[in-house]
């Protein structure tokens, strides 16, 4: 994937994700009415993901998997993992 073709979104049920790259991370933002969450992982995409309130918020917990990462970042929107929307190049984020 291309810079060009990044950021990319996708929106269910209230829920925006955004996935986008910078220099150090790969991050998956969660946007809604009860408020955000993000999950980043290091550029190369091998270490512990990292969940925080905010793309660039304190560090609350680390997860190896992508799912545990997941449970956490609905927890923080009140939702069910499940209604959150994942776009695509995010897919394979986690050890």
């Amino acid at each position: 994937m291309t810079d060009s073709e990044l950021p990319v979104e996708a929106s269910a049920d209230g829920i925006t994700a955004t996935y986008r790259e910078t220099d150090e991370e790969r991050l998956l933002t969660f946007e809604s009415d009860s408020g955000s969450a993000a999950v980043a992982q290091n550029i190369e995409g091998y270490a512990m993901l990292k969940v925080r309130p905010t793309a660039d918020g304190d560090e609350l917990e680390r997860y190896y998997g992508f799912d545990m990462a997941l449970d956490h970042a609905a927890e923080l929107l009140g939702v069910s993992p499940n209604a959150l929307p994942i776009p695509d190049p995010a897919a394979d984020m986690g050890m």
